[in-house]
């Protein structure tokens, strides 16, 4: 990136444009395993027109373009690019509308989920996809990202029905529509939901919204093995009970995060976190179903959040999964894997990861959404230990090779990045040829996140 490119950056953005270090190394990866990577600058813009100036220079000159929204991605999604630029979304973070009567909103791309429900709080609607992190709305399209309530209110591609993307050669477009349907020409919507910012930039999302529930209740119910708490999941939703959440926590998470959380009256077992969420009635009748699945799998009585402020201790403990195995090693990182199965062959999965990770000697704490058939080991290494992370990696590697086996995914909420590159040739080998002419067809210079998802050339 020459002299010239700079200044016209500089002229456009003035204080918005950065290129000392210490800067540049904020915005060099997410929370991956990667070590980061310093592009040349770092770029803040604040509309749409901004982004598409951006965009039109760097196309015109081939630089590179690394989008950046919270940093909370997994799977190296963000890791910067030594010869471009990162362009950081977090100025453009604004709840544009909201239509109650329709249960719709907008945003700009680095409004967060936590930011849109308190937004929200006083509406009577709430935004129900939650992976965790307190993630901006236009990376978890990017990624298609889901999380714990998937069950009931799906994923990302199921509450968004528009976007406003920048194309690499600075066109802005339109996608999608407020309607409940449409059938006018090419989803272009779900082409970029999950494109992991390979096709454009996100700057506007148009989200459905649901009502806050009547009633909430949340508990906690303890298995004698995993393999009987991961069935329970799994005969709850073949059952057909509209449940909220359903949680799993292994044996060695529930002891972590009763440590890192302070939990108290929760014993460190195979656990399933529950919530319902419905009118008194319909939740009374659901839970009493849960209870005797539950039961007749050798679960315990459930242990009820009393109040708002224990249902919410809860379920930060839940949210806190990653951090809490993070914080096991000094300046540790963390393996994360993220495959999704059919509900019926869930079980045999959790088992296999189980099995293998005692195998080879692996710390693994593990959670899943089993009640959409997706979960994650949760494996903490120091990166000074080459041999502890091989380990690590080859189980990761027996984990897809098995979840291919049983008509599984290789990622159900995390996107592919830079980690999953391989891993996508084994599920979609077949479709990346398509993949890569869609993307030499918007993105003719492949400045965009180039590296991500597939090696072009």
């Amino acid at each position: 990136m020459n002299e010239q490119i700079q200044l016209e950056l500089k002229n456009l953005l003035n204080s918005r444009f950065s290129t000392s270090e210490s800067t540049r190394a904020n915005y060099a990866r997410g929370e991956d395993t990667y070590d980061p990577v310093l592009s040349k600058a770092v770029v803040f813009p604040e509309t749409n027109e901004e982004v598409s100036k951006i965009l039109s220079l760097c196309n015109k000159h081939k630089i590179p373009v690394v989008p950046f929204g919270t940093g909370t991605s997994l799977e190296g999604n963000v890791v910067g690019n030594d010869k471009g630029i990162t362009i950081s979304l977090e100025k453009m973070n604004k709840v544009l509308s909201v239509n109650v009567e329709d249960f719709d909103c907008r945003v700009q791309a680095c409004v967060t989920r936590e930011q849109l429900n308190d937004y929200l709080r006083e509406d009577g609607v709430f935004f129900p996809i939650d992976p965790g992190a307190n993630a901006a709305i236009g990376g978890m399209a990017s990624t298609s990202a889901s999380g714990t309530m998937a069950v009931k209110y799906g994923t990302m591609k199921t509450v968004i029905s528009g976007l406003t993307v920048v194309l690499p050669n600075g066109d802005i477009i339109n996608t999608g529509s407020r309607t409940k349907k449409t059938s006018a020409g090419y989803n272009l919507t779900n082409l970029f939901i999950g494109s992991e910012g390979t096709l454009g930039i996100i700057t506007e999302v148009q989200l459905r919204l649901s009502p806050i529930p009547e009633s909430i209740m949340s508990a906690v119910c303890h298995f004698p093995s995993l393999e009987m708490a991961v069935q329970t999941a799994q005969h709850i939703i073949q059952y057909g009970v509209p449940i909220a959440r359903i949680e799993m926590l292994n044996k060695e998470q529930m002891e972590i995060s009763i440590n890192y959380s302070k939990l108290k009256d929760i014993e460190a077992v195979p656990t399933l976190f529950f919530e319902f969420h419905g009118t008194e009635a319909s939740n009374k009748e659901n839970i009493k179903i849960v209870e005797e699945i539950s039961q007749e799998n050798n679960g315990s009585s459930f242990k009820w959040a009393k109040d708002l402020t224990e249902r919410n201790k809860l379920w930060q403990a839940r949210w806190d999964v990653y951090y809490s195995v993070k914080a096991l090693i000094n300046n540790g990182r963390v393996y994360s894997t993220d495959v999704c199965l059919p509900i019926s062959n869930i079980t045999e999965c959790v088992n296999f990861a189980e099995e293998q990770t005692k195998k080879l000697g692996l710390r693994a704490p593990m959670v899943g959404h089993l009640g959409d058939g997706n979960f994650h080991v949760v494996l903490p290494y120091d990166p000074k230990e080459n041999e502890t992370y091989d380990r690590i990696r080859k189980f990761s590697d027996l984990l897809i090779d098995k979840t291919l086996e049983l008509n599984g995914t290789i990622t159900g909420e995390h996107g592919v990045g830079l980690h999953k590159k391989s891993y996508l040739l084994k599920e979609h080998g077949d479709s990346i040829p398509l993949m890569k002419s869609i993307k030499r067809t918007i993105d003719q210079n492949n400045i965009m996140n180039p590296g991500k998802i597939f090696d072009l050339n």
